[in-house]
């Protein structure tokens, strides 16, 4: 059965002559020797898919009694360090992890919460739900609850409920009907009934909102995302924007988050080490195109001049070569 992890468009696939024995004991050496032999860990981790990782930890565990994350954090520190745990992490349990470190401490990290919870599918929304009870015995619903309100709380937890429809058929007259409603519901009445956005945004199938998006058009001469702009405010609008941009092209939604952890200052590791390990197997191929299409420069050459050392290389191989 197809892993609902893994898509047609991403940069790492499964390693052909796969042996986890030998994956693991090379590991075990690399992390054994005097000083630590990065260039190997590298170069077994970023060349074997995720699924493929997972039976290396298994087979590290059965030979050596270690948890392999453990060992890697062990040995290795910064940034480095939480990118190759990343890549031995089983994917809905790395981005359950994602969620919590979104809203622990004093802030929370509203931006993060929106990216995974539009970019991920009903199916992947129900694993990542799974994986963080079994993390924290918490639900998820319950931790977003705590730390977020209004009705930007309400979508995030109809998205964090895995209820959208993952059909690829669209209805014409469902689209219709819906962009009637979005009208009336924001240009065509006093104060706006969000209810109503965040129902159709967070429930109905992508195909069928591109559809019901160019029905708005038609009825109301405005684009969706200039009503949702006028409409609404905060983090709310944030969100309804982000479900409109991955709709319309979620590689391209994913290229300008990674633009802006790379612009600047500092380096955003939090978002780009997600970004680059979730989508490896996905749509990274999609998005360096993307990248490049709209700011004239490849993403490996911002990691490049933004990066170094071993995060670098790493964050280069995963890229799988300058798009």
């Amino acid at each position: 059965m197809a892993s609902i992890w893994v898509g047609h468009r991403g940069t790492i696939r499964d390693y052909p002559d796969f042996s986890p024995s030998v994956d693991a004991e090379a590991i075990r050496k690399a992390i054994r020797g005097i000083g630590t032999d990065e260039k190997m860990l590298i170069s077994i981790l970023t060349e074997r898919s995720n699924a493929q990782r997972q039976l290396i930890v298994k087979e590290y565990q059965a030979a050596y009694g270690k948890e392999l994350k453990d060992d890697l954090k062990g040995d290795l520190s910064g940034h480095f360090e939480h990118l190759m745990v990343a890549l031995v992490t089983p994917p809905a349990v790395f981005d359950a992890k994602q969620l919590k470190k979104s809203m622990k401490g004093a802030g929370t990290n509203e931006d993060a919460l929106t990216e995974i919870l539009t970019t991920r599918t009903s199916r992947q929304m129900k694993e990542i739900s799974q994986a963080y009870y079994t993390v924290y015995k918490k639900s998820l619903g319950d931790d977003i609850s705590s730390e977020t309100s209004g009705d930007f709380r309400k979508a995030l937890l109809t998205l964090a409920d895995g209820r959208r429809d993952e059909s690829l058929k669209v209805d014409e007259h469902l689209a219709k009907k819906d962009a009637q409603i979005l009208y009336k519901a924001g240009e065509n009445r006093w104060g706006t009934d969000e209810d109503k956005f965040t129902e159709i945004l967070c429930l109905r199938s992508f195909p069928q909102l591109k559809l019901t998006f160019d029905e708005y058009r038609n009825i109301s001469q405005k684009d969706i995302v200039d009503s949702i702009k006028g409409e609404l405010s905060g983090h709310f609008e944030d969100l309804l924007l982000a479900i409109v941009h991955c709709v319309r092209n979620t590689p391209a939604f994913l290229a300008e988050r990674l633009h802006r952890a790379l612009k600047g200052a500092g380096t955003d590791e939090f978002t780009l080490n997600r970004i680059m390990v979730s989508r490896s197997e996905i749509d990274l191929l999609d998005i360096q195109i993307e990248f490049k299409k709209h700011y004239g420069y490849s993403l490996y050459s911002a990691i490049k001049s933004d990066t170094s050392g071993d995060y670098e290389i790493t964050l280069l191989k995963i890229c799988g070569g300058d798009y």
